[in-house]
């Protein structure tokens, strides 16, 4: 069966748990050589993937606040990461499923990323059934894949702006929600998304060396188009403080991260 069908069938996929089972399923199929790389037909233009009914989907504005200290702000929360590794299970299959013609390594380090957030979102969907609610309770934003729709049309642009901006925001929050759980007295969530953290190093990791590889094919300077990426998608606006010590494991340069943080600082975000 050739990768990119069973990519589109993971993606399309709405139920979470069987999105989750198909994802894991695929990616054991992968390992153990069952998988082609077969182009087959041209990839179908990105369209919304397969997705239960719930959650329903709002702008990030229309999100209601809600209080940490209570049960159900705690829950709000860890449905809004839950939400998140969702989403980060259809980018991992559209990033195999889209990008055509790319060296076999690509499909399997974007495969092994969504194999993991297939594991995530199980991991955090059980702690959040343990206080009650279950996904879609809550409602959420579709920013993740409003990103990816965008750059549906280029990997570079795909690797610099979902994997080096949207998931290297996590590296940056994770920290101290960890820290906000372990302040309420929730150990287990805090230490599963200590396993997060660590793996999701990883994946943005995966998405530096793989932009930086289309730099070299293209013949482009590798800093210098990530900030005019930056500023086609973004217009510079970046969200700060930035966990320099994570970033630098995940493939940022010192410049790199010396000019995010001054991008932070022209916009009138907080760097410390």
């Amino acid at each position: 069966m050739p990768l990119f069908e069973a990519a589109a069938r993971c993606i399309e996929t709405g139920e979470p748990e069987e999105k989750c089972r198909l994802t894991l399923d695929t990616a054991a199929r992968w390992r153990k050589g069952a998988l082609s790389l077969e182009p087959g037909e041209a990839p179908r233009p990105i369209g919304e993937p397969g997705r239960p009914a719930r959650p329903a989907l709002v702008h990030p504005r229309e999100l209601p606040r809600r209080r940490l200290g209570s049960a159900e702000g705690r829950a709000a929360l860890l449905h809004a990461v839950v939400h998140i590794e969702f989403n980060a299970i259809n980018l991992a299959w559209d990033a195999v499923y889209r990008f055509r013609g790319m060296p076999a390594a690509f499909y399997a380090d974007w495969l092994g990323v969504a194999d993991d957030e297939a594991r995530h979102f199980r991991l955090l969907e059980r702690r959040l059934h343990a206080l009650g609610y279950v996904y879609g309770d809550f409602p959420a934003h579709n920013g993740l894949w409003d990103m990816a729709v965008r750059t549906a049309h280029d990997p570079l642009a795909r690797m610099a702006m979902v994997p080096r901006v949207m998931e290297a925001r996590g590296l940056d929050v994770t920290p101290g929600m960890r820290e906000r759980f372990l302040r309420m007295g929730d150990r287990a969530t805090a230490d599963a998304l200590e396993v997060i953290l660590r793996e999701e190093v990883g994946h943005v990791a995966t998405g530096s060396r793989w932009f930086r590889y289309l730099c070299a094919v293209r013949g482009l300077e590798a800093e210098a188009t990530y900030f005019e990426l930056l500023d086609h998608y973004l217009r510079g606006e970046i969200r700060c403080p930035l966990q320099r010590e994570t970033r630098r494991q995940a493939g940022f340069s010192e410049t790199e991260l010396n000019r995010l943080e001054a991008l932070c600082r022209k916009s009138g975000n907080s760097v410390s």
